[in-house]
This record gives structure tokens, sequence and C-alpha cells, in this order.
């Protein structure tokens, strides 16, 4: 069990705390002795001091145990009594220890002498008490701490799921539709090659855990996959050029990221277009970013406040969400025209490979 394991565990934590406490307080309380000049024999009375203090606090914590969920008040009172019958009991052990040891066997004639000093133990046993309690809502506190955590951690998840997953319906929406067109035009043939594609690209997207990043060559992978179906349906129309640097191959990115804003580049700029049209990805690395861009040579269209005009399906909000929710505010997407027709989206997130993950 390493020591993170240690520390986690409630109760062998609390013995860890404990004895070495009472350790602690027999090493003080020895140094003492060796300033005032006392005998050798004192340091028996020490360590049988220590040991009884030490069992003598080891029922409080039991008792705090049923007292925690009473009011404030009575958990105070509580501590009071209990630390005040704890250290009364304590001074007179170590009365009688002291007198056994150190004055051979000496008895005081009155019975009060006996919880001489008292007040010193009750203090003792009360900052006991009061570390006892401090240290248990500390570890609440913590425990708290991570419980919301954790529930924003899911809630985060959730939400990537929910983003990453409103992309299969919408783009299996598009394609069947495609696919039912070209049956009706009796191109069956070609109906059959896209539902193959379709079905290599939708297997490739079930296997991509939503909420991990994939190597940029995987990215690629998937975006070539479904332009293979596109191309089914544009042939010629439609082309595609690659610009990434060598570096940048290994560079992790949201699983997908690419496929949305190549679709609304075919939806918007190649098939509104007699003689189709070319899409270019270049990608490449700048200090510790990684820089992204998806441009084509379409019609282009009005860009309002960083938004396409003619945005209106789940495009480039999925993706903005999406690099929100997985980079915090360490992202930024640009919407632009491209010269000298065409609309550019850049998009910068950190560089970063997989060990760092």
């Amino acid at each position: 069990m390493n020591w993170q394991e240690f520390i986690e565990n409630r109760n062998r934590f609390f013995w860890l705390l404990h004895i070495g406490g009472w350790i602690g307080f027999a090493l003080v309380h020895y140094l003492g002795s060796l300033l005032h000049d006392l005998r050798d024999l004192f340091t028996w009375v020490v360590i049988l001091s220590a040991y009884a203090g030490a069992l003598f606090s080891i029922p409080l914590r039991y008792i705090y145990q049923k007292a925690w969920n009473l009011s404030p008040l009575k958990i105070a009172i509580v501590i009071i009594v209990s630390s005040y019958c704890a250290g009364l009991l304590w001074q007179v052990v170590k009365n009688i220890t002291y007198w056994e040891i150190y004055k051979h066997g000496w008895r005081p004639d009155f019975w009060l002498y006996y919880a001489q000093s008292a007040v010193w133990s009750f203090y003792i046993m009360l900052s006991w008490s009061g570390l006892y309690f401090g240290i248990k809502y500390y570890q609440m506190l913590q425990q708290e701490k991570q419980k919301v955590l954790k529930a924003n951690n899911m809630a985060n998840q959730a939400q990537l799921k929910m983003l990453r997953y409103q992309l299969n319906p919408h783009f299996l929406f598009n394609t069947l539709n495609a696919i039912s067109t070209l049956i009706l035009i009796d191109e069956n043939k070609t109906a059959n090659g896209m539902v193959t594609k379709l079905s290599d690209f939708l297997r490739y997207s079930l296997d991509m855990d939503p909420m991990k990043k994939v190597t940029l060559s995987q990215e690629i992978k998937a975006v070539n996959l479904y332009l293979e179906i596109e191309k089914v349906r544009f042939e010629e129309r439609l082309k595609i050029t690659f610009e990434v640097q060598n570096n940048c191959q290994n560079a992790l990115v949201p699983s997908m990221l690419f496929q949305p804003l190549v679709e609304n580049a075919i939806k918007y700029a190649i098939a509104v277009k007699e003689n189709g049209g070319t899409i270019a990805i270049k990608v490449s690395r700048f200090a510790n970013d990684l820089q992204l861009e998806i441009a084509d040579d379409g019609p282009g269209t009005e860009i309002i406040n960083g938004n396409l005009h003619r945005e209106n399906g789940v495009g480039l909000v999925n993706t903005k969400d999406r690099l929100s929710a997985l980079y915090d505010n360490n992202y930024s997407i640009v919407v632009s025209d491209n010269i000298p027709t065409g609309v550019k989206i850049n998009i910068r997130i950190p560089f970063q490979l997989e060990h760092d993950e």
C-alpha cells in the first residue's frame, strides 16, 4: 500500500496521528526535563505519562463519533465534559506514577492532591479534541470537494458525449438522404458503394471514445473516410488538399473535429457550385499551440460576430461547445473570409502529445 492510500484510510490515518502525537508529546517533555536537570529516572515518568495519555484519549474518539450528529452546542458540551473527565483520570495516573517512581512510593495525606494540576491535563485533552474535530472537518471538506469535482467532471463528460453524439445522427441523416436520392434515380451501384463506405465510417466513429482525444493522423483518417462517402456523390467536383507539418502528426485533437466543419463546407461551398470546389486543411505548430485551418473556395457568406450567417445546424456551434468543454478558455476559433472567395475557419488549441495527457 502506498503512502497516498495509507493517508486516505481514515482508521490508519487516525492511529498514525494519534501515536505520532503522543510520541511528540513525550519527546517535548523529555527535552523539558533536560533543561531542569532532572534525574534519568524521570524519563520513565515521561514515557508512562505519555502512554497513559494515549490510552485515556482513545475513548474520546468513539464518544465523539457517537456525538457527531448532535447540535453544535451539545457537541461543545460533550467535548468539554469528556475532555475534563479524561484529563482528570489521566492526571491522577500521572501523579501516582510520579510519586511511585520518582518519589519512591510517597502518598499525599489529602485525596484532592491526586487531582493536582488536572487543569493542565484537561487543556491537553481539550487540545487533542480540537485537533480531532479539526482534522475530521478538514477531511469532510476535502471529501465534499472531491464529490463536487467528480460531479463537475461527470457533468462535463455527459456534455461532451451529448455534443459528440449529436454528429452521427446529423451526418447519418444527410448521407441516408443522399443514398435514397441515388436509389430513386436508379444509381444503385453508386448507392451500394456509398452504403459500404458509410458502414466503414460509422464503425470507425463508434470505435472512437468520444471522451478521448485522438492523434491528428487518426483524425485525418476519419476525415478521409467521410470524404470517400461524399466523393461518391460529387465525384470530381470535390477536391481536398492537406498541408500538415511533420511534427504535428502525433498531436492530439478532439475526435471528429474536422468532420462537421468539412460537412458544412461541402454543403455551402461545394454543392452550390456547378464545378464544385476545393477544401483545404492546414495544420501547423506555433510555440505551444496547434493551429488548424479549414478553408473553402465557395461563394462565401456574411460573417456576423464571428459566426456564419448560413450556420443553422450543429456544425460550428457544436465544435465551439466541444472545444470549450475540453479546453476551458485555452482555445480560440476564428471565422473569416477566405481570399479570394470562400470561408476560412482557424482553430487554436494547446499542442499536446499522448504522454502529456
